[in-house]
């Protein structure tokens, strides 16, 4: 009685390079996210989704609609899918943060590091895996979807690989990527990462 859970990043927003926006509110997606969110609600019109679950944030919630939509769905704001709280670095723009030894040290060692005021990006994927599990066994043998972000969705993959989150640098979580786990009530393995709407 297996379930498989598609993971998909939000697509991009306009300072998804720029700034560490984490829960900081009014981040949209842009004119380029939203063809995003589109090709990819096309490319899983046949997915058969029972379910979709989303992060609050606007930006996950606009890339959930249209692939809902495709479904005869209404996605599910789910906090447990939300992006890692990163406290006082919220805002902050990458290039200023480069420069934070303490930024330097939580992206060598995110087990165990804590963002100043924020939480470790290992309590992130064990808030969301442990939602995946319980979303998953109300579908069993089913499809479900999971629209999150991205340091959220690499958490969750090292949890299923069962490797340290200290990894996460070794792989990459696109903007509207799509990566397929399966859960089952003892186990989990990882079906495809990362793919892309034009792949």
């Amino acid at each position: 009685m297996a379930t498989t859970v598609l993971l998909i990043r939000h697509a991009a927003h306009g300072v998804v390079d720029q700034l560490l926006c984490g829960r900081m509110p009014g981040i949209h997606l842009g004119e380029a996210g939203r063809r995003q969110a589109e090709a990819l609600a096309a490319r899983l019109g046949g997915a058969g989704l029972r379910a979709i679950h989303a992060s609050p944030l606007p930006r996950a919630w606009a890339t959930a609609l249209p692939i809902a939509s495709r479904h005869g769905l209404r996605p599910m704001a789910s906090e447990e899918l939300i992006e890692i709280d990163f406290g006082a670095w919220t805002g902050r723009s990458f290039a200023a943060l480069g420069d934070d030894p303490h930024w330097r040290r939580w992206n060598a060692a995110r087990a165990a590091e804590r963002p100043p005021g924020g939480e470790t990006m290992q309590e992130a994927g064990q808030r969301a895996f442990a939602f995946l599990q319980r979303a998953a066994a109300e579908h069993p043998d089913g499809v479900i979807a999971a629209v999150s972000h991205g340091d959220v969705i690499k958490a969750v993959i090292a949890r299923v690989l069962g490797v340290s989150v200290d990894t996460h640098a070794r792989f990459e979580i696109s903007p509207a990527s799509l990566s397929r786990i399966r859960l089952w009530p003892d186990g989990a393995k990882l079906l495809s990462m990362n793919e892309l709407p034009d792949e």
